[in-house]
C-alpha cells in the first residue's frame, strides 16, 4: 500500500479524482495527509468528506520560503509519505521537500510539456493558436514544469473552441491520467534514467491520444 501526501491550493478537482480511484480499488493507496496554504481551500471539504487528515499551513508563519518547505517536509515524513502529490498546489517546490522526495513528487501540468510551462497553460496555448493541447504529468524537479514526463495527454483544439471549453476538455482528462501516473507508480512500473522515465508494458501504437494509454 503506497502511502501519498497531497498539496492543494483550491478546489482540489484533481485531488477527487485520485480519491475516487483510490476507493473504488484502482489505486493501491492510501492518502495520509492533506496539506494546503489557504485556509478557505475546497479540497479540505473534500477531505473532512473522505475521513483524510488535512492540515492548513499558512506561509505567513515561516521565516522563510525554504522553512516552509521544512514543515511541510516534517509533516509528511510524520505520516509515512512515500509520495507527494501536487493537485492544484500554487507555488513553486523549494529545496528541501526536493530533497527528500527525489523523484517521488508528481505533478499535473495543463498543457503539452515543454511547451506552455508555468501559470494558465492553456490560456498560454490557446492564444498561441495551438492547434493540439493536452496536459502533462511529470516528476518535479527545481524548475518550472521541467521534471521528467510520465503521461501526456492530447487535445485537438477546434476554432470553435473558447479557453474555457478547452480547458474543461484539458481537465476530463487531468483526471484520467493523473490517477493513472499514481498507480503506475504504486505497481512499481515507473523508473527514471535521467530524463526518461520508462515505463513496464508501455507500447506506443495502442493510443495515440494518450501517451502511455489507460488500460
Amino acid at each position: 500500500m503506497l502511502n501519498l501526501g497531497v498539496l492543494a491550493s483550491g478546489r482540489g478537482s484533481n485531488f477527487q479524482s485520485i480519491i475516487d480511484e483510490i476507493e473504488s480499488g484502482k489505486i493501491r493507496a492510501s492518502i495520509k495527509l492533506l496539506i494546503t496554504d489557504k485556509a478557505d481551500a475546497f479540497a479540505i471539504e473534500r477531505a473532512k468528506k473522505h475521513s483524510i487528515e488535512y492540515l492548513y499551513m499558512n506561509p505567513r508563519d515561516f521565516s522563510t520560503k525554504d522553512a516552509y518547505f521544512v514543515g511541510i517536509t516534517e509533516e509528511f515524513r510524520k505520516s509515512g509519505v512515500e509520495l507527494v502529490i501536487l493537485a492544484g498546489f500554487m507555488r513553486i517546490v523549494r529545496q528541501p521537500l526536493l530533497d527528500a522526495f527525489p523523484n517521488r513528487i508528481m505533478n499535473i501540468h495543463p498543457a503539452l510539456l515543454p511547451s506552455f510551462p508555468g501559470l494558465h497553460g492553456q490560456q498560454q496555448a490557446f492564444g498561441y493558436g495551438a492547434k493540439i493541447s493536452g496536459c502533462t504529468v511529470h516528476f518535479v524537479d527545481a524548475g518550472m514544469d521541467t521534471g521528467p514526463v510520465i503521461i501526456q495527454a492530447a487535445v485537438p483544439v477546434s476554432p470553435d473552441d473558447t479557453e474555457e471549453t478547452l480547458s474543461q476538455r484539458i481537465l476530463k482528462l487531468e483526471h484520467r491520467i493523473f490517477p493513472h501516473a499514481i498507480r503506475l507508480y504504486a505497481e512499481g512500473k515507473l523508473h527514471v534514467e535521467g530524463r526518461i522515465v520508462r515505463i513496464d508494458g508501455y507500447n506506443l501504437k495502442d493510443d495515440f491520444l494518450i501517451s502511455p494509454p489507460i488500460n
